[in-house]
């Protein structure tokens, strides 16, 4: 399986350090599953309720995405990609 990581920290509520920790949480998972990692994605200091199409790691996510580039995408947590689950 070719997998994505997800990473994104907002200045407010947490430390730059924090992006390193919640990739080395997904190589983690990643590496129990047997899954190979093909990109890794990353938005430092940007909220989780900016669209995830607005900010620079969000959009490259989206872009693989849609052109089929991986098949599983493992973040921290839900609230890593948005705030608002109807995106």
């Amino acid at each position: 399986m070719r997998t994505c990581l997800y990473a994104r920290y907002s200045t407010d509520n947490q430390s730059q350090n924090s992006i390193e920790d919640q990739l080395r949480a997904c190589r983690e998972r990643a590496a129990r599953e047997g899954w190979t990692i093909a990109m890794v994605h990353a938005d430092e200091g940007i909220s989780g309720a900016t669209p995830v199409a607005l900010r620079a790691g969000g959009k490259a996510l989206l872009a693989d995405a849609l052109a089929d580039r991986s098949d599983i995408l493992i973040v921290e947590g839900l609230d890593r990609i948005t705030r608002d689950l109807a995106e």
